[in-house]
């Protein structure tokens, strides 16, 4: 070895003894760095679950309550009867039957309910009658009518007394359908001869 040689060798040792510590500085910095870093994101986690646990309550409280499924209503059988008003001046009968008007279900009359000949053709005896036959109609299971009016017709009156309409009111307000309403008064075509004789009724 040359003289130059051997002076360049101390030299080279002390650079490499002070760079040591540089270097164990770095390495140390560079093992706080992620012990650092695992801190903050520890931090960080807690305060996003603090932030994410309102928002799950509010949720909660935004969902509306479930609602129970209805009970499904059974479809209610239906029952027909026919109504048969004869309404004149000085009475009024009701007779319920079945649709081909063979069997008679329940009836009543104005003079069943009132005591005076004279009030029974008037529109609250008829009115009292028409509750009677409805009460009779429903135990029977009848939910729906249909009226045939009648006036007495013939060489008689053509237009039903007034207890007619007071019938068909009260059959509305008692909770039974109404399905069609019908006039058959019988109207003759060619008229038969009024009673009374030649001179008509004394009175």
């Amino acid at each position: 070895m040359t003289k130059k040689e051997k002076d360049d060798a101390p030299s080279k040792e002390e650079a490499k003894k002070k760079d040591e510590p540089k270097k164990e500085a770095e390495a140390k910095e560079e093992k706080k760095e992620p012990k650092a870093e695992a801190k903050e994101e520890k931090k960080a986690e807690p305060k996003a679950e603090a932030k994410e646990a309102p928002k799950k309550e509010e949720a909660a409280k935004e969902e509306p309550p479930k609602e129970e499924p209805k009970p499904v209503k059974k479809a209610r059988k239906i029952r027909i009867a026919v109504l048969h008003v004869f309404s004149s001046k000085n009475d009024t009968i009701i007779t319920a039957t079945d649709v081909s008007g063979a069997e008679t279900l329940a009836w009543a009359s104005g003079g069943m309910v009132v005591k005076s000949h004279r009030e029974e053709g008037r529109p609250y005896a008829a009115m009292q009658a028409a509750i009677r036959v409805v009460n009779s109609l429903k135990d029977k299971g009848i939910t729906h009518v249909h009226v045939k009016i009648r006036a007495p017709g013939g060489v008689g009156l053509k237009t039903p007394g007034p207890g007619a309409q007071a019938v068909v009111r009260t059959i509305a307000r008692t909770g039974i359908r109404i399905g069609r309403i019908e006039d058959v008064t019988p109207l003759p075509t060619d008229s038969m001869k009024r009673k009374g004789g030649r001179r008509g009724r004394r009175v």
